[in-house]
């Protein structure tokens, strides 16, 4: 037959321009596109063979992959139902789009679509070449070979060609910009992404084994893909081993799996798979990206963010469904109702098997809680559905090891840890070590303490306190944020130390105390029992929790600047304190009685003037009573400045509470630098 020639019609001259340029940055999946086809081709035959249109053998359908580097080319074979110089004349011809403004602005954020949209898979093999080649022979009987050459522009040959047996070759002729496609080690990483479980056995050259002291070619065949994958077999013929050896082939350096699911769903959508769930420590983001999804056991992407839910990324495995398609776009994905189905469908799978695990075999849900609590917590902090399911299997440990339910903890705290406002309150550790002396004071009143360690758990409590109850009736407490008696108030009745000694014993540890960066102190006085530690420092529950909340969610960093607040309460009960106190009064009392009688005097004065002039504006002021009110202000200033140096100079000599300020900064780690050096050397001076 004369050779053809002609134009591929479209309805612009610049498609392969367009082409190269939209698509450049997702180059590699021209070789996706080609073998799928292939496989496509090779599956049409076994369909045509099984009805009985195609009358031959089938034979080996074994898709093969070569490279020429001499010649510049890469080849894919496949033995399928090939192309009639009529059909390559419809499929590879024509390429139907919508004007070319249309397509430039609607699809220039996203390459993978302009594939998707126009079935373009063939056409990506111009990103990588200068010349693509066809050689094609139909299945049909009586089909002549052909031959069809495109050099990136619309112009095409189609000529009669020599080919043996039906099928195709789709001939590359790399650029020279994309030589790496010529590097069989770049060849073989590519088809094993994309290729690894396509139903069609790929071969890209043959194996090699070391013998005389090299590499040498063997006669077998380098298969790179499993035809078969374990998500494809029917769950009943599977054992555990399976399982673990597939997790292992999937990802050879990481531990273990804890459980795993097999997904088997045809309606309302097609869905295989099987996800695991892997050992999770303390880091998410380095165990995302784990899922890989499939269409038809082809590999579409690892980044499934907009399929499952965002915590369930945090699994591993394989999700294979022909409702999403090959490219798929983030809009897309966003939009499609099948999506949305298909990932409703597998959070509610995920909690049905975690919650049959639970009810089935508790003591080994348990055992491996800490594996899962990350991944469990951070479900419940981003998909709200997800605490309603995971409320009944998510588990809390105490200091001491014992486990409860959510519902189990309420009620075995509810009479002993409600105050006297009817608000539960749970109180809580985030380092047994760190905080033991804080934990062992509420211990001894009768609480109990949960072990609040993982990395989410700052936000899970402010979230369980808004799941557990009315606003305000439950309370999440950390053991160090306030005096054990004031954790959970039992009743207004508190003993409360004299006011004059709580102020003096205030303004002494106020000159004891060292100046710590990036902390700022409240120094108290309260008496708290004769037993308790001498001095107790607390941090602020509210204040705490939104710093530790800052270095997990963007724009709260402004909390993450302010200085740490802390509150030290000393102990006017403890016989340290006490005598501290005494020896204050015996020191201090004579210098401090006139500098104490002016104050008097000018605070009654201060107090006189303000009734005076709290009805009066203050632009009706006169000038002598302005003067007067900044006068008596000034005074007491100079009079508290007074005060305030004659406590310092008694201060510094009060070796006992510097060493009960530096050992309360010590157990909380705050106790740093020149200050730890005094410290130590103040406590040989003691001993």
């Amino acid at each position: 037959m004369a050779t053809q020639k002609g134009n591929i019609g479209i309805t612009t001259e610049n498609i392969f321009p367009v082409i190269k340029k939209f698509l450049y940055s997702d180059h590699e999946i021209f070789l996706r596109e080609v073998v799928a086809n292939a496989v496509d081709a090779s599956q049409k035959l076994s369909t045509l063979a099984a009805k009985g249109e195609f009358k031959g053998e089938t034979g080996d359908l074994t898709i093969h992959i070569s490279i020429d580097k001499e010649a510049g080319t890469l080849t894919i074979s496949d033995h399928g139902i090939g192309m009639t110089r009529e059909e390559i004349d419809r499929y590879i011809n024509q390429i139907a789009f919508s004007g070319a403004t249309d397509f430039l602005e609607k699809y220039k954020e996203d390459a993978a679509t302009i594939i998707g949209h126009f079935g373009l898979g063939f056409y990506s093999t111009f990103m990588v070449s200068k010349q693509v080649d066809i050689v094609t022979r139909s299945w049909q009987d009586g089909a002549a070979a052909v031959k069809w050459s495109c050099d990136g522009t619309p112009s095409f040959t189609i000529e009669d060609a020599e080919k043996a047996e039906r099928g195709t070759d789709i001939v590359l002729h790399i650029d020279d910009d994309c030589k790496e496609f010529l590097e069989k080690e770049r060849i073989e990483t590519l088809l094993r992404k994309y290729c690894r479980f396509l139903p069609i056995p790929i071969a890209f050259g043959h194996k090699t084994e070391w013998k005389d002291g090299t590499q040498q070619e063997t006669d077998e065949l380098n298969v790179i893909n499993d035809t078969e994958p374990l998500w494809v077999k029917t769950p009943s013929a599977l054992k555990d081993e399976d399982y673990q050896k597939f997790y292992r082939d999937l990802y050879p350096m990481h531990d273990e799996p804890l459980f795993w699911i097999h997904l088997n769903v045809d309606y309302p959508f097609n869905l295989t798979g099987v996800l695991y769930f892997p050992k999770i420590k303390n880091n998410i983001d380095i165990h995302r990206n784990k899922i890989q999804l499939y269409c038809n056991q082809v590999f579409v992407t690892d980044s499934v963010e907009n399929i499952v839910p965002d915590f369930l990324t945090l699994l591993h495995g394989v999700i294979d469904s022909p409702d999403i398609p090959l490219n798929v776009s983030r809009s897309y994905l966003q939009s499609d109702r099948n999506v949305k189905k298909i990932s409703t469908y597998i959070t509610k799978k995920v909690a049905d098997r975690l919650k049959s695990i639970f009810q089935s075999d508790r003591p080994q849900f348990e055992s491996k809680w800490n594996d899962l609590k990350l991944f469990i917590h951070y479900g419940i902090l981003s998909e709200p559905e997800f605490y309603d399911k995971a409320k009944t299997f998510a588990l809390l440990y105490d200091v001491d090891g014992k486990c409860y339910t959510y519902d189990e903890y309420q009620s075995a705290i509810k009479e002993n840890q409600t105050d006297k406002d009817g608000c539960l309150v749970c109180l809580y550790a985030s380092d047994r070590t760190a905080q033991h002396s804080y934990i062992e004071a509420v211990k001894a009143k009768g609480y109990n303490v949960l072990l609040l360690d993982g990395q989410l758990d700052t936000p899970l409590v402010s979230t369980l306190e808004q799941k557990w109850g009315e606003p305000g009736k439950v309370r999440f407490v950390r053991v160090d944020s306030d005096t054990p008696e004031l954790l959970i108030k039992k009743d207004d009745t508190t003993s409360e130390a004299d006011e004059a000694t709580k102020n003096n014993l205030s303004a002494v540890f106020t000159a004891i105390l060292p100046t710590i960066e990036k902390a700022d102190f409240h120094v108290n006085a309260a008496a708290m029992g004769a037993d308790a530690a001498p001095i107790v420092i607390t941090q602020s529950e509210y204040m705490r929790r939104m710093k530790e909340m800052a270095s997990l969610q963007q724009g709260m960093s402004f909390y993450g600047e302010m200085p740490d607040m802390y509150s030290l309460v000393i102990n006017t009960d403890h016989r340290l304190v006490a005598n501290l106190t005494a020896t204050f009064h015996e020191t201090l009392d004579e210098k401090l009685a006139p500098i104490d009688a002016e104050l008097r005097g000018l605070n009654a004065r201060r107090t006189a003037i303000e009734d005076a002039q709290k009805d009066v504006k203050p632009e009706n002021l006169t000038e002598s009573e302005k003067e007067d009110k900044k006068q008596v202000m000034a005074d007491i200033e100079k009079q508290e400045a007074e005060r305030t140096a004659v406590i310092a100079a008694f201060a510094k000599d009060q070796k006992v509470a510097a060493q009960l300020v530096d050992l309360a900064l010590l157990q909380n780690g705050l106790l740093r630098g020149e200050s730890l050096t005094a410290f130590v050397k103040r406590s040989i001076d003691l001993i």
